[in-house]
């Protein structure tokens, strides 16, 4: 394709050197063949694209050198037609082959996603295409290999590097009972997979849909830009028929009519927004669009969820306190209740109880933000926090010394209850991740004027993270609606992101300015919902987006005021007689190749990962 593309040019260049080697020896006739044999060349997808946009009712670029050209044959200005035409191919090929440049992060992508899988049947190993795997289907996975399919591992232990996915190139162990995701290496080890996801439903699959549409998503600068261009290019032929009633110059107006083309203005956002999404995604990072890049990068407000986000999200039992009933009992009834949810600190009971006897519980129910209750042997059992208790009359009075002083740790203390007396405390804690706190002064620095914390958990551990993660402020035992109150308070501040991982989140980063969702192991919902999501938990990906998206904005900017700069330059340039048809065209596409390169930057754009 590069090829096709490229052999005119060479030709067209070639025609208009012999041309000049002609004119040098006074054969001036065949000098002007050569020179408008090389305008056909170089010139002829330029017109034929300029007849089609005719067709479809738009004035392209295109059309405007097409018509400079036509009028430079009229007058006689070969080596002018012959220049332009070919300076606009090159730029036009300059142009196309630096855009597919900042496209490599995609490709890089594709080109990582396996082809074939190994399937084990019965003992026997059978080579098929990666797309045909079949969910259960157990999958083998040699030493520098690909895994192709989602899936756990049931068999054997490996390093695997997972920086497709999740940008970190470091090799992470996996063994019998991991998750390991497609499009990642065995770098060591032999492990067999049981298939969850494969083909277009493996994460892999679903990243890569995500950045190729995200590239071919407008930035707003860039819908505006699109939005001026089509009203600007018609003015252009109506100021250079003015120029030329006016001036009686046929060449100053066809000059103008070439150079007031804003060739480097309409590139100036898209291909910034392209190379910083692909940027983005090779570090893990993905964004769904130019107009989420966009936004993040005017973000100046950074709204948190607690569990997940800025903690490990793996709450663990510290203490158990028993008031009323053995601990044994306690841990039971505890287990009981919370078999039935899926809530981490749920997960953390059920995990920490080895008993494998539990009770029958009828009438169960789940209450957002607050615990569960059921009925046991005919009495209603609770497990939850202070606000399930007072909500359902639960006397907790002879354990608020025991409470506070938990709390006062930084723990969420969990309320065992029987009907309407408390029986006992099953005690949480979760780690604050360490990426957190470097995340944190890492986005002050990048000008985010204001840290807030939203969460579920009580006041005294809520305020210790705050203070632990020097937050600039914090909202605690919230419910998902009380989470969206607050951020409709903090949206007539400024700009809000929301990140967060969880279910009860999905309202609060749907409504957000920028919804960012925390790491593959957050919900579906979350992740759907969200425009921004980082592929796994480290906190300094955050940081790294926000710095790149500014850096975008930035670049964006960069652009357009250098095109607008140029264009007026050259405008000047014409009125005063300093700038002709052939160097007019020189400046303007090396203004769209400076606006591409410069776009590039951005590819390389790695901030502080580390």
């Amino acid at each position: 394709m590069k090829d096709k593309k490229l052999f005119p040019l060479l030709l067209a260049a070639i025609l208009i050197i012999l041309s000049w080697g002609f004119k040098l020896f006074d054969y001036k006739i065949v000098s002007n063949i050569l020179m408008l044999t090389s305008a056909v060349v170089s010139g002829y997808k330029v017109l034929k694209s300029a007849l089609l946009s005719l067709k479809y009712k738009t004035i392209s670029i295109n059309l405007l050198v097409s018509i400079a050209a036509v009028g430079a044959i009229t007058i006689g200005e070969y080596w002018e037609v012959a220049a332009v035409t070919f300076l606009f191919s090159l730029g036009g090929f300059l142009e196309s082959y630096t855009l597919q440049k900042t496209r490599n992060a995609l490709k890089y992508l594709i080109d990582m996603a396996p082809k074939m899988a190994h399937v084990v049947k019965d003992g026997i190993v059978e080579d098929v295409p990666a797309e045909d795997v079949k969910i259960k289907d157990i999958v083998a996975v040699k030493s520098g290999e690909k895994i192709p399919v989602d899936g756990f591992v049931v068999k054997g232990n490996a390093s695997v590097n997972q920086s497709a996915i999740t940008g970190e190139s470091m090799p992470v162990d996996v063994n019998v009972g991991s998750f390991v995701y497609s499009g990642t290496i065995n770098e060591n080890g032999y492990i067999e997979v049981e298939t969850v996801n494969s083909g277009e439903d493996t994460t892999f699959s679903k990243i890569l849909y995500l950045v190729e549409e995200a590239q071919g998503e407008k930035a707003p600068t860039q819908k505006f830009i699109e939005k001026f261009s089509k009203y600007y290019t018609p003015s252009v032929i109506l100021a250079s028929i003015i120029t030329f009633l006016v001036k009686r110059d046929l060449m100053m107006a066809l000059t103008f009519l070439v150079i007031a083309c804003p060739g480097a203005l309409v590139i100036s956002t898209p291909i910034s927004v392209v190379s910083a999404i692909g940027n983005a995604a090779k570090h893990g990072v993905i964004i769904k669009g130019g107009e989420y890049l966009e936004n993040l990068g005017k973000v100046n407000i950074m709204a948190f969820d607690k569990t997940g986000t800025l903690t490990e999200g793996k709450p663990f039992v510290v203490n158990v306190i028993s008031a009323g009933a053995n601990r044994d009992e306690l841990l039971k009834i505890a287990k009981s209740l919370e078999i039935r949810s899926e809530h981490p600190i749920a997960k953390a009971i059920t995990s920490y109880v080895t008993d494998e006897e539990i009770f029958d519980v009828d009438d169960f129910v789940s209450v957002t933000g607050e615990g569960v209750k059921g009925k046991i042997n005919g009495d209603m059992h609770y497990a939850g926090n202070r606000k399930l208790m007072l909500n359902n009359g639960v006397n907790i009075d002879g354990i608020k010394d025991h409470m506070e002083r938990e709390e006062s740790l930084g723990r969420t203390p969990i309320v065992v209850a029987k009907n309407g007396g408390a029986i006992g405390i099953i005690s949480i804690s979760d780690k604050v991740k360490g990426s957190s706190i470097d995340a944190i002064k890492e986005l002050k620095k990048l000008g985010i004027k204001k840290t807030v914390m939203l969460t579920g958990d009580n006041e005294r551990t809520a305020r210790q993270v705050k203070e632990q993660l020097d937050l600039d402020e914090y909202f605690s035992e919230l419910l998902p609606d009380e989470k969206l109150k607050i951020l409709k308070s903090l949206k007539k501040e400024g700009i809000v992101a929301m990140v967060g991982d969880g279910v009860n989140d999905a309202p609060s980063l749907a409504y957000a300015d920028v919804g960012i969702s925390m790491g593959l192991g957050g919900t579906d919902v979350a992740n759907d919902v969200s425009n921004i999501t980082l592929t796994d938990d480290n906190l300094k990906k955050l940081a790294f987006a926000v710095g790149l998206s500014r850096a975008a904005l930035r670049n964006m900017k960069q652009n357009i005021y250098f095109s607008v700069f140029v264009v007026l330059s050259l405008l000047l340039g014409v009125i005063y007689g300093d700038v002709f048809l052939a160097s007019g065209m020189f400046v303007h596409e090396a203004s769209v190749f400076i606006v591409t390169l410069n776009a590039m930057r951005l590819m390389k754009y790695k901030g502080r990962l580390r």
